[in-house]
């Protein structure tokens, strides 16, 4: 047990240094902007059909789910305007995070772990290139910015397929349903949960480009990098959204 609590002690300082070299690395140039661009497109665009369907049928279900007992206290009107409520505040940054987790960050880790077995990092760094600069700034920077943009996109359409359940019932307007949807929403439902979604972004790019900058040698710990940052990304995701409702409801 006491080998346990060292180990994880020294995983969570190394962590730490590996975060902290981001932070410092990050305004050094030689800035990597055709890499970034590249991994924005890689991390973003490409994940935009996985996070359009999930985010259908996570409105779609929430609206069919939900509908019943809304109608049994004479409530569906309501109905609008607590789907959007749950998906904007809660249900799709941390579903889409998910997915991210479950994509990008192992795709990182597994990409960075097969770099650093076959000594393509070791090549980078003989050549005069930074390969921190160049393989985790810019998968760092990339995940902060396309998380979040993700998460937005997850929220309209995932609206768009509550508008389609509430009409699998009933018979209503899309400007309508939108009306009442604004009329529910506040900033300060918008703010917190944007806000979460930078850090998920940062944590899912940390996380796998850690786990794959840090892979021991041999092509076994390929696998166990990808699905050690996949694990571990997903733990964070969880612990920072319950650290955020936590602060939202102290603050707000």
């Amino acid at each position: 047990m006491i080998l346990n609590l060292k180990n994880t002690f020294d995983n969570i300082g190394s962590v730490t240094i590996f975060a902290t070299k981001f932070f410092k690395e990050v305004f050094i140039p030689p800035y990597e902007t055709k890499e970034f661009i590249k991994q924005c497109y890689v991390i973003g665009y490409k994940s935009l059909p996985l996070v359009a369907i999930t985010g259908f049928i996570m409105g779609l279900v929430l609206t069919l789910q939900s509908r019943p007992t809304l109608v049994k206290f004479g409530a569906e009107s309501w109905l609008p305007g607590m789907v959007a409520l749950s998906l904007i505040r809660e249900i799709a940054p941390v579903i889409t995070a998910l997915i991210c987790a479950g994509k990008i960050s192992s795709g990182i880790g597994a990409e960075l772990g097969s770099m650093k077995v076959t000594e393509q990092i070791d090549a980078m760094e003989v050549s005069a290139i930074n390969p921190y600069n160049y393989l985790v700034v810019t998968r760092i920077l990339a995940t902060t910015l396309m998380v979040p943009l993700l998460v937005f996109f997850a929220d309209a359409v995932g609206i768009l397929g509550g508008y389609v359940g509430i009409n699998i019932h009933g018979d209503v307007t899309f400007y309508h349903f939108l009306v009442q949807i604004f009329q529910s929403l506040q900033f300060l439902d918008v703010i917190p949960a944007t806000i979460k979604t930078f850090f998920f972004g940062f944590f899912i790019g940390m996380i796998g480009c850690y786990k794959g900058f840090n892979a021991a040698n041999g092509t076994e710990s390929v696998g166990k990098a990808a699905n050690s940052a996949v694990v571990t990304a997903s733990l964070s995701i969880f612990i920072i959204d319950m650290v955020a409702v936590q602060i939202t409801d102290l603050f707000m």
